[in-house]
């Protein structure tokens, strides 16, 4: 390898680890970089490894991230300092993913190949019996609609591009919903679920 072949190789690093550490990459939006990805992700790996992550990586459906190392029990060294810092979730917000990842899993169960897209009222009706009663509809769907643009911002919904001005908002929900939300996880979604349903009844009451 030539000195500037090493250095092209060098760039094409900095690249793809400064894209993974500001956030998600996705096949289909950063199509250079998630290429680079899969040739560099050995060295991708080691390099963060000393930083104390770990690449996730699902080269099927298309994403990468950065999550923390667990520390190994038998290694005897203490615990590096969490780079990737926790997010904490608001009770509707839980619900939201939750209601969406069920969503997914149903979709997939059926053998859809295509992407899920789901309409602002068929999030409404999922969330219907998670969200406080009130006699002021207007503040409820503004609430909702706070609670969805979380979602978005977090990266689990991609709002869709209208069809024709003034049509109903519609969301892509995003697979890497999936790798967040484990089979552990999913084996507790219906009891999950009902305890978010009696909170939110204890709440109504």
């Amino acid at each position: 390898m030539t000195q500037e072949q090493a250095q092209t190789s060098d760039n094409r690093l900095s690249v793809v680890l400064i894209t993974l550490f500001k956030g998600v990459v996705y096949r289909d939006e950063q199509t250079a970089v998630w290429q680079d990805l899969l040739k560099l992700q050995s060295a991708v790996r080691d390099y963060v490894a000393v930083l104390g992550l770990e690449l996730k990586l699902f080269e099927e459906e298309g994403y990468a991230w950065l999550a923390h190392r667990p520390k190994d029990p038998d290694e005897g060294e203490p615990a590096l300092p969490r780079l990737v810092t926790r997010r904490s979730l608001s009770f509707a917000v839980s619900v939201l993913l939750a209601l969406l990842r069920k969503r997914l899993l149903e979709f997939d169960a059926l053998g859809h190949d295509s992407r899920l897209v789901v309409s602002f009222e068929e999030i409404q009706q999922d969330m219907q019996s998670f969200l406080p009663a009130g006699s002021n509809e207007a503040k409820l769907m503004d609430q909702l609609q706070t609670h969805i643009n979380k979602v978005v911002e977090l990266g689990f919904l991609k709002k869709m591009k209208p069809p024709f001005e003034g049509a109903p908002p519609t969301y892509e929900v995003r697979r890497i919903i999936a790798g967040f939300i484990d089979s552990q996880w999913l084996d507790q979604l219906q009891t999950r679920l009902k305890e978010y349903q009696d909170y939110a009844q204890g709440v109504n009451e």
